[in-house]
């Protein structure tokens, strides 16, 4: 038995290194941080003087204008948990990076066209304090440029970070990537609020949120030049999905009598599982009955009629409803 579960972990190994060849490694740094610098640049080049914006050109009160960005930098920081969600489950790390950074470049190219073309700004003489409020248009605009660069930023920083981490399998080459990403993530964040916001606010709004748009758009196609060269993982499938049939599949049998004989209950067709089979924890009583057998739910040759229905103990007792913490709310 020990000899076949070596077998088989060797198998899955092998099948992981012969579908990603000899991809990742350090070939693929350059690629990532050359993609970290362009769209470090251009996230921070608008975000860190935004509030400004708002206030000189879009005569914006300062308390809204502080408000909106409360509101930009709390959804930057709760973005990176659903896009490492996205990633993990469904889309894969590349696919959340890529798809983010375009969002990014939509967004910035639009604020750079609220700064440059006067019908997307509020009309405002020169030293009258008297300036008309931004039209629903123009604020449609703007707000739709703030969320579509807020959404790419978020989701984009520590996917990429997860990436490349991803390229390595020694911890050792890990810890050095790690400590190299984040100097350059804070030595972009510092050139961006010195150099872009000075043009920005010395020269041309316009011009600095350009200097955005093409760092961006540079980031972008650096990152997707470098595809070739990255080692891909893919998306595990969300746990919630397996809770969520543990769940449907017991309330549809919550007036079948529950069972303490093994057989009874639904097993994978592994023999190993078998026979390490038993019956689901006493402690999650109602959701035993996911994984309860009627003369329904089983075809002739022992699949399951309907998922939904009928799940396996393994993966009964594999669903997040299955740990110690989260058995409590059943």
């Amino acid at each position: 038995m020990p000899a076949m579960e070596f077998q088989t972990s060797a198998d899955e190994e092998a099948g992981r290194s012969h579908s990603n060849g000899k991809r990742g490694g350090w070939i693929t740094f350059p690629f990532i941080a050359a993609t970290l610098v362009g769209l470090m640049l251009a996230g921070s080049g608008w975000m860190l003087n935004l509030i400004v914006y708002l206030i000189e050109e879009f005569n914006v009160k300062s308390i809204d204008a502080t408000q909106i960005t409360n509101i930009l930098n709390g959804s930057v920081s709760i973005l990176p948990i659903i896009a490492a969600i996205l990633a993990d489950s469904f889309l894969g790390n590349f696919s959340v990076v890529a798809i983010s950074s375009f969002f990014s470049l939509l967004g910035v190219v639009l604020l750079t066209l609220t700064a440059s073309i006067n019908s997307l700004r509020p009309h405002c003489e020169t030293g009258s304090s008297f300036c008309q409020a931004p039209s629903r248009v123009q604020f449609a605009v703007l707000y739709a440029a703030i969320a579509l660069a807020t959404i790419g930023q978020g989701a984009m920083r520590f996917t990429l970070a997860t990436l490349g981490a991803n390229q390595f399998d020694k911890p050792q080459h890990q810890g050095v990537y790690f400590n190299w990403f984040f100097c350059i993530f804070f030595a972009s964040t510092i050139i961006s609020s010195t150099i872009i916001v000075y043009v920005e606010d010395s020269i041309s709004w316009g011009l600095g949120f350009g200097i955005c748009a093409a760092s961006n758009f540079v980031g972008l196609v650096i990152f997707l030049l470098g595809n070739r060269f990255y080692k891909h993982d893919k998306p595990q499938g969300s746990p919630y999905t397996g809770l969520a049939r543990v769940i449907v599949a017991a309330i549809r049998k919550r007036n079948i009598p529950l069972s303490s004989i093994s057989e009874d209950y639904y097993h994978e067709k592994d023999e190993r599982c078998k026979t390490m089979g038993a019956t689901p924890p006493r402690s999650l009583g109602f959701l035993n009955r996911a994984a309860l057998k009627t003369d329904e739910d089983v075809k002739s040759d022992g699949s399951i009629v309907k998922s939904w229905r009928l799940c396996t103990v393994e993966e009964h007792d594999s669903s997040p409803s299955s740990s110690h913490g989260s058995s409590a709310w059943f």
